[in-house]
Parts: C-alpha cells; structure tokens; sequence
C-alpha cells in the first residue's frame, strides 16, 4: 500500500528485527557460529562534545557536505565497498507501526520509506533490507562491514546520483533501539541503512539492528 510522501518519520516505530530477517539461513545451515559482521566500536559516532554552557554539540564528521537536492524517489543504490548493487522499492509501515521491509524471497531487493524523505533532500531518508533468508545471505549481509568515510550512491528518478559518505556505524539492541537518533530530522542531507544484526537467538533470530549512519557529500 502506498502512502502519501512526507507524512515524516516521527511515524516510525522500532525497527522489528523479527520483520528483517529471522536468521532462518542460520538457523537451517548451521552456521550460527559465522554470523554476519558486525560495526566495530571504532565505526560508532563520536561523542557530542560539551561545551560551557554544558549543551551537547553535534557530532564532527569531518565532512561540510553539499547542498539538499529537490525531492525525486531513488531506484537503485551502492555501496561499492561492500559490493551492494541493488533496486529500491518503495516501503511504508507494518500496522504495529515499524518500517516495512522488501518480501524475505527478494533477498537481493532493498527498499526506502516512501512516506519520509527522498535521499538527497533535506532531512533524513530510510534504506532497509535482509542480511538474509531462508536461501543464504541477503544484499546488506556485509552492511555490519561498512567503515567510515565509504560512499554510500543513490540513483535518483530526475537522473542525479546523491553520494553520501559514511559517518558511523553502529549496531543496537532491539529493545534499546533509539528511534530519534536514527529517524530524527536532520538540518542536513542524510541518509540511514538498516538491517538486522546484534546477538542471535535459535528461538527468535537477530536480537537487534545494524545502523548506518550517512550524510550526503556530492551530486553527479
């Protein structure tokens, strides 16, 4: 079902890890023992500093950025670090309220949430996708891998490519998913790509999310 664009992302709920991907390949190989890979703690964001008058600052990234693009949805994108190469379809939100993700037998189909930001345009924009099915590995299985300072692209409709650069990288328990720090307003072009990940469970799967953190840096 579609949904009207810009509705916001403050609809989001929790990201089901359950609705991302169960962990079934996993489970049916027997290679819980070799999960996917997960952000290191050097991948995460750095901490606000505070300055006198004991406000947090956000975060440096190192990178000034470039200027919000006019909305136009994405169709494809890449990151070329990890070898992901992939269509978007566009996704809107399960009735509890969380982001829909892609159909688990499209494992190489990744999806953006329809109703939210285009990538490129002021504010932030969602990407989610398997780490894997019931068949093998999923087209962000490697999502875990992504460092700092990669590039992430989005093939846009009106014919740009945004390029974002990677910022941080951070795993969270599903419980403790912290929905304002990943679908929050931003004054800036971002982007966040989401899969499963954390700790795996026979009973349940994938106990937790993997974030990734990106602002946009350049057009093509």
């Amino acid at each position: 079902m579609r949904r009207t664009r810009k509705a916001g992302n403050a609809v989001i709920g929790t990201v089901s890890a359950v609705a991302l991907c169960s962990g079934a390949w996993l489970l049916s190989s027997g290679s819980a023992s070799h999960p996917p890979p997960q952000p290191s703690a050097a991948q995460a964001a750095r901490t606000p500093d505070t300055g006198r008058t004991g406000r947090a600052t956000a975060p440096s990234t190192g990178e000034h950025g470039t200027a919000p693009l006019p909305p136009s949805p994405p169709d494809r994108v890449r990151i070329p670090a990890i070898g992901v190469d992939t269509p978007l379809m566009g996704l809107g939100l399960t009735r509890q309220g969380s982001l829909d993700v892609p159909p688990p037998e499209r494992k190489n189909l990744a999806g953006w949430y329809e109703a939210g930001t285009t990538p490129g345009e002021r504010g932030t924009a969602i990407v989610a996708g398997h780490v894997d099915n019931k068949e093998g590995p999923a087209v962000f299985y490697e999502l875990g891998a992504l460092r700092k300072g990669r590039t992430i692209e989005v093939e846009r409709r009106d014919g740009s490519v945004a390029v974002f650069t990677v910022h941080a990288n951070e795993v969270y328990d599903a419980a403790d998913f912290p929905d304002e720090k990943v679908y929050g307003a931003a004054s800036r072009p971002e982007l966040r790509v989401i899969t499963c990940g954390g700790k795996y469970s026979k009973q349940t799967g994938y106990q937790g999310n993997v974030v990734v953190f990106a602002h946009l840096t350049a057009v093509r």
